[in-house]
């Protein structure tokens, strides 16, 4: 019988998990609530209940080849530590494969979230066409992978693929959640769109916004989600700043196509579902500033397809054999 892979996604909120073929299918999915405010001895036992009953899933543990993980914040994935989760209270230096391959008798393997989800979309996502795709999700922060040959760039201390803590404005007066200025993820993430409006709004406080309206007058309501509502029903306001936020972006992926000169990008993360109107102002900024804009023109930059499986997906790809034909199970 053909062997199986369980892949895991961490956060703050679930623990999603699934059964993937070695060819990319993915059979069983499961999800339980972290539990992230009762500890880390719940949110611990979260994650190893829903791999137990993976493993029960799969017909026991001989079938399963190995046990894939991915989580958000800085991580040692040479040596499979939470370093600190930051939305997971008590995960700090967790050593989580030494644990988890101690509880299974099965291979760990942890890798930082976007550099999973990179992996995934290249290998059964957008980018199956390509080897060498730069990936980014944009939502409450701005998350990177590096894929080179089908394969997650590390770098030498396994910090690499760190693109939102670039910084594209040092005069920017807004302050990454790292503590620098002008990072791409204080300009251009799901939080940063909302206080651009915000901000906005009270300092042109006549100037009309259907906005205001769905807020109720309580601008600090104001959600990248309300804003993309706003923008289709003709809001000026809120076209504006989607385009502010596709200009940001634009300067910096192009940025990103001038050092890496990759065969994609691809964009997910819930601020990429404002779609069309955003995508369409990013390609345009990248023409205006990159390098070589007749090349970088022939760079597409491609919607996320794996949505919300791109975790499970992300961390059972870290056991697939890179380069093989797989089958889409999204």
């Amino acid at each position: 019988m053909e062997s199986l892979v369980i892949g895991v996604d961490v956060g703050g909120t679930k623990v999603a998990g699934g059964l993937v073929t070695m060819k990319g299918k993915l059979v069983s999915s499961l999800t339980v609530p972290t539990r992230a405010a009762k500890g880390f001895a719940t949110s611990f036992g979260q994650v190893v209940r829903l791999i137990a009953r993976l493993i029960e899933r799969a017909g026991g543990r001989e079938r399963v080849a190995g046990v894939g993980l991915c989580a958000p914040g800085p991580l040692d994935t040479k040596a499979g530590v939470i370093l600190n989760a930051p939305n997971i209270p008590g995960w700090q230096k967790v050593p989580l494969a030494a644990r988890l391959g101690k509880e299974f008798h099965l291979p760990i393997k942890v890798e930082n979230d976007a550099n999973a989800a990179g992996l995934a979309e290249v290998l059964f996502g957008a980018a199956t066409g390509y080897r060498h795709v730069f990936y980014v999700t944009v939502s409450t922060g701005i998350g990177t992978g590096i894929i080179i040959n089908r394969r997650i760039y590390h770098g030498k201390n396994g910090a690499a693929g760190e693109g939102g803590h670039v910084s594209i404005d040092s005069q920017s007066p807004y302050r990454c959640g790292c503590g620098a200025l002008g990072h791409i993820e204080a300009l251009a993430s799901g939080p940063a769109m909302a206080r651009r409006a915000r901000v906005f709004l009270e300092e042109e406080h006549i100037t009309p916004s259907c906005l205001r309206e769905l807020t109720r007058g309580n601008l600090s309501r104001i959600t990248p989600e309300l804003i993309e509502k706003a923008a289709r029903s003709g809001d000026g306001v809120a076209k504006k700043i989607i385009e502010d936020t596709g200009f940001h972006l634009g300067v910096w992926l192009a940025g990103m196509i001038t050092l890496l000169d990759p065969e994609a990008i691809v964009m997910g993360g819930g601020v990429s579902r404002i779609g069309e109107p955003l995508f369409r102002t990013v390609r345009k900024t990248i023409l205006q500033y990159t390098l070589n804009p007749s090349l970088a023109a022939h760079t597409p930059l491609l919607p996320a397809q794996l949505k919300t499986l791109v975790g499970v997906y992300g961390a059972a790809s870290l056991f697939l054999p890179a380069g093989e034909e797989m089958e889409h199970g999204y």
